[in-house]
């Protein structure tokens, strides 16, 4: 009894492991297609997913003009504080007191990359790049701000 069901063990575990290298050799011998990206030589041809998440930015436009209105949804969405958003009141044109960013500060030594800064967004003023080459010698050079020195809201972005 004791042999018996020690051999049905060994001839399971034969049969599993052959099973697993069923798709190895199948590779092995079928030199169809390339599956591996040499990294560091094929930079100028590599493409990454539309969806790969890396540093957060900011787009401006040719006026120095941005979209984020400061509502802070995109600092209070992030799980781990990597966003800052420091505020100023300013008075438009109509005398009217106005909130607007002064320093919009992300901390990428901080971020996950979760995206949910992006998501929470209500003006599409913040995106995910396709960048990972990230790494740095200094810390400091983590902490970027990511509102151009001079910039403004974008006409028409309420």
């Amino acid at each position: 009894m004791f042999l018996a069901d020690y051999i049905k063990e060994v001839y399971g575990a034969v049969k599993s492991l052959l099973t697993g290298m069923k798709l190895t050799g199948y590779y092995f011998t079928h030199h169809k297609e390339i599956i591996t990206e040499e990294y560091p030589n094929n930079r100028a041809t590599l493409k990454l997913a539309d969806r790969f998440k890396g540093e957060v930015w900011m787009p401006h436009d040719e006026n120095n003009e941005h979209a984020c209105t400061g509502c802070s949804s995109c600092e209070i969405a992030c799980p781990n504080g990597s966003i800052k958003i420091v505020s100023m009141n300013v008075i438009n044109a109509e005398g009217k007191k106005k909130k607007a960013i002064d320093q919009h500060i992300y901390r990428l030594d901080m971020c996950t990359m979760c995206g949910l800064c992006v998501e929470a967004c209500p003006t599409d003023a913040i995106h995910m790049r396709n960048t990972f080459e990230l790494s740095v010698f200094d810390r400091n050079h983590l902490i970027m701000r990511l509102n151009k020195p001079g910039s403004k809201i974008r006409e028409g972005v309420e």
